[in-house]
């Protein structure tokens, strides 16, 4: 599924890595060229909580099924969001709708270290069970939402629903 997603990702004109030519561990820098580029960043919290948010919805759903399966049904669902979060569909509405004002879509290294992120989401929370993973994924919203003023919460809002106190705020 990484490999299909990576040459879907590259036939929709994906970079595969940073145009600066370089691959960083982490990037802080959020309103940049930097941003969605590397193997972290600020919004990699928000791919770790679809981990823990798969887990539970594959564990209500495909109980009986092994947990390979069920990682496979996550790992298709985040792979399924990163060709959809790198269409010029969500790109033009993350331009005109949210904080992401020059948000251009991610490099190729990004969305599968982003995929990767949610598989180690979806392992602690088969480890930990519920009450831990919800208090994990409350941690990061607050955390997020404190340093960058945009947590996973706030992308789906302003997603579906824009709030321009919102967006206002979340300028500065």
């Amino acid at each position: 599924m990484l490999v299909a997603t990576a040459l879907i990702l590259f036939a929709m004109g994906r970079t595969p890595i940073c145009e600066c030519g370089t691959v960083k561990l982490w990037t802080s820098a959020v309103h940049s060229a930097d941003n969605s580029q590397h193997i972290a960043d600020w919004y990699t919290p928000s791919h770790f909580i679809h981990g823990l948010i798969f887990y539970g919805l594959a564990w209500w759903l495909f109980r009986a099924r092994p947990l390979g399966e069920r990682l496979c049904f996550a790992i298709a669902f985040e792979a399924g969001w990163e060709l959809l979060e790198n269409s010029p569909l969500i790109i033009d509405r993350y331009r005109e709708a949210t904080a992401a004002f020059g948000y251009s879509g991610d490099a190729i290294v990004n969305s599968l270290a982003d995929i990767g992120w949610m598989v180690v989401g979806f392992l602690i929370a088969r480890r930990i069970g519920l009450w831990p993973s919800v208090a994990i994924a409350v941690a990061f919203e607050l955390f997020t939402l404190w340093m960058i003023r945009d947590n996973l919460t706030l992308n789906i809002v302003m997603l579906v629903w824009p709030i321009d106190a919102i967006r206002v705020w979340q300028g500065g």
